[in-house]
């Protein structure tokens, strides 16, 4: 079989990048094993504030404007909706945090995304002293729903192999690699924590931070809005709230922990004061780097490899631009993102 690409892993990375392929018009199979759930199990949150510090998110309006019109297309292409906008409001913790809020309108990369009239409703059951500040043009990306159709959608296609990639079996020609039966001009890994086990770029420093996060039922909470403070909770219809995350470094399992759980209920204690019920927690490994940039580019030896990885707690949001500026880079020879190019480890 012959195939123009093979991509390894399809989170949010490897979805993007085959969308870009099926707007091109290129052929190419992808290896899912389900092996790394971050994209299964995130929040999708897309907010392009820092709200703990009131600073902007690395290139939010640039990267929105490529993201929403993305999933606005893969709507469409599926008639099922995966974007929920909302209203982030930010819980001021005291007057200093509060006017913080307003020094930040200096920012001119943060000052479009913020609400100048505070919120002074009160709202039930949610714990809070002081006003609430209005984040505009967030939302939330149904991760889960949208890569488990995209799955879906390239298995009615033949365009996918529920297995485990295994590195030992590539073969590196001059114009072309060869995994076992297909042939291909390039092979694009966009395999998340799963990287640790490829040979040609587990070198890159990725870190990996597990991330939990718990659903609950509170009927008498009743939120149409996402509420930022110590954590997250964003309301998915029918009295249930997502509640995140934690973000452990030592932990490398994607398996739900006892530890995460407490760790949640506490914070979430200091947030909101009426019962719920807990009735699903999730786990997954984010793929982070130091530097806090994706990882993308082409291994120096071998050109037939490209990696597309470190998206981190933003993978909502940089996904498309950079799956973009990566089959750019690979076809037209454009200039890949210096802040996001693997050269820059050396």
């Amino acid at each position: 079989m012959k195939v123009d690409y093979i991509i390894v892993g399809l989170g949010l990375a490897g979805l993007a990048f085959a969308e870009e392929l099926i707007t091109a018009k290129k052929t190419f199979m992808v290896f899912e094993d389900a092996s790394q759930t971050s994209s299964l199990v995130a929040g999708g949150v897309y907010n392009p504030v820092i709200l703990k510090r009131f600073s902007p998110v690395w290139n939010a309006k640039e990267q929105l404007a490529v993201a929403l019109p993305f999933y606005e297309r893969l709507e469409k292409k599926f008639n099922i909706k995966f974007d929920e906008k909302f209203v982030i409001k930010k819980v001021f913790k005291s007057i200093k945090d509060q006017n913080n809020w307003f020094v930040a309108f200096d920012k001119p990369n943060v000052a479009p995304f913020l609400d100048e009239k505070l919120d002074k409703n009160t709202y039930s059951g949610v714990i809070g002293e002081h006003y609430f500040g209005n984040v505009k043009e967030g939302g939330r990306i149904n991760t889960l729903k949208l890569v488990e159709t995209y799955r879906n959608y390239l298995k009615e296609n033949n365009c996918i192999r529920f297995e485990k990639f295994n590195h030992k079996e590539i073969i590196l020609e001059e114009d072309l690699v060869k995994y076992q039966d297909i042939e291909a001009s390039t092979i694009v890994f966009a395999e998340g924590f799963g990287i640790k086990e490829n040979p040609y770029f587990k070198h890159l420093p990725l870190e990996e931070v597990k991330g939990e996060l718990i659903t609950i039922y509170a009927p008498e909470l009743e939120i149409d809005f996402l509420l930022k403070s110590t954590l997250f909770v964003m309301p998915l219809g029918n009295n249930t709230y997502k509640i995140g995350a934690t973000f452990n470094h030592l932990d490398k399992t994607s398996e739900p922990s006892q530890e995460g759980r407490e760790e949640l209920v506490e914070k979430l204690q200091k947030v909101i004061s009426v019962p719920y019920t807990i009735i699903d927690q999730t786990a997954g490994i984010r793929p982070t780097v130091k530097d806090r940039r994706p990882m993308v580019g082409i291994h120096p030896e071998f050109k037939n490899l490209a990696v597309l990885n470190g998206l981190g707690t933003r993978g909502v949001i940089i996904a498309p631009t950079v799956a973009r500026n990566l089959f750019h880079h690979i076809t037209n020879n454009e200039k890949l993102d210096d802040e996001i190019d693997i050269k820059r480890f050396k």
